[in-house]
């Protein structure tokens, strides 16, 4: 059997185990990384449609859900997105910046591996890949652990950065989970998060036709309840043969629960109701359903004005039925029976209890030398390069120490 000695071995090769490497290898510690994925970061080069959503500009721990989201503000004010866009200026890649204070490379994701994998090397980390762990003990202060190819490597500090369920053809397993419990650290219910909503196969059938229509909207989360986890995110909103998508569904999905309802205003800040009747004073020939398309799409127009009975010409109309469109449009109510899951969910929402976790190093507080970092955390971001400034702020505290 192969033996090897290290002072630090990181399991997983995403955005927060090779941050923690950096900076763990920086300090002149021996650091070795293992994943059983074939190359590193896949997960950042797949992210924002193959150019990385890399940070937020607006990036605070008001931007993070989980039973102690406030937990994530240590390590987010001392390694911020401005620490990070600087290193991103530094390695000389382009990047711009889109809506809501989402930045993105010019170019390609890779560009983001790339150099987390120089710097890596730079560093003097040892990265392995298409390696995994097959046995993990404690021994004496430290920890001895058997790799997938049998090599048995010891260790003064272990980093778990192995992230959660979301997006298993990437190989996500929930392995830091089962870590944990080993050492009796608890586990937060874990859920798919920023993930598309799903309807029973009786609305889906009604609503088939609009399948692909896409508006601007605002989302409402609408619990029920003294602790009711309310939220609202206005942004785009679609349709699809599954139930509902977008970036506002992802968003409310981090909120919303089985049982519950979600509000969607699908024209915001327009009061539908006096834009028809001011359509029906000045032509009340028109057609109902070609008045509202002229502020929804107009297969949405022509499904609202089917659902509510609405009719014909607008002067054949009541107020009442003009009061029922704008509801219809503005306050649409509807429950979701479920999500698309694991398979298309961007993140997973609960993880390691924080309680458990010293929030300056992100190391266990029961078992010296442990540390947690990333997405098995229970700290979860909204959608928008959130979750990959937590990977890149935890990965940095816990490599100051580990």
């Amino acid at each position: 059997m192969t033996r090897a000695s290290y002072d630090v071995l990181v399991v997983g090769a995403g955005a927060a185990g090779m941050t923690a490497a950096i900076e763990a290898g920086r300090r002149g510690r021996r650091v070795l990384v293992v994943d059983h994925a074939a190359n590193p970061g896949e997960k950042i080069r797949i992210s924002g449609g193959g150019r990385c959503n890399f940070t937020n500009l607006g990036c605070g721990p008001a931007n993070f859900l989980g039973e102690n989201p406030r937990f994530a503000t240590s390590a987010l004010r001392r390694y911020t997105q401005h620490d990070f866009v600087k290193r991103v200026d530094r390695a000389g890649i382009a990047w711009h910046e889109k809506t809501l204070g989402q930045l993105f490379c010019d170019d390609s994701a890779k560009q983001i591996v790339r150099m987390l994998t120089d710097d890596m090397a730079a560093a003097g980390v040892t990265l392995k890949m298409k390696t995994g762990v097959d046995r993990l003990d404690r021994s004496g202060d430290g920890w001895r652990v058997v790799l997938s190819d049998g090599t048995q490597v010891t260790a003064t500090a272990l980093v778990v950065a192995t992230g959660g369920k979301s997006i298993p053809k990437m190989g996500a397993t929930g392995w830091a989970y089962e870590v944990a419990r080993q050492f009796d650290i608890r586990v937060t219910e874990t859920r798919p998060a920023l993930v598309p909503l799903t309807f029973e196969a009786g609305l889906l059938e009604t609503l088939a036709p609009l399948a692909g229509v896409a508006v601007d909207a605002t989302v409402a989360s609408a619990p029920e309840g003294a602790k009711a986890r309310k939220a609202s995110f206005s942004e785009a909103m679609l349709f699809t043969h599954r139930g509902l998508s977008g970036p506002a569904i992802l968003q409310i999905s981090s909120y919303w629960r089985e049982g519950e309802a979600i509000v969607a205003a699908m024209a915001p800040g327009r009061n539908v109701f006096d834009e028809l009747k001011a359509a029906k004073t000045a032509n009340g020939r028109q057609a109902v359903h070609t008045a509202l398309g002229h502020i929804v799409p107009r297969r949405l127009a022509e499904s609202l004005c089917e659902r509510e009975g609405a009719a014909g010409n607008l002067a054949d109309l009541s107020d009442a039925t003009l009061r029922r469109l704008d509801q219809a449009v503005n306050a649409w109510s509807v429950k979701p029976v479920g999500s698309e899951g694991y398979r298309t969910a961007e993140v997973t929402l609960g993880g390691i209890d924080t309680a458990a976790l010293d929030q300056q190093t992100l190391a266990a507080k029961t078992v010296p030398g442990l540390y947690f970092i990333g997405e098995a955390v229970d700290v979860t971001g909204w959608l928008g390069g959130y979750n990959f400034q937590w990977a890149w702020s935890s990965g940095w505290a816990a490599g100051q120490v580990c």
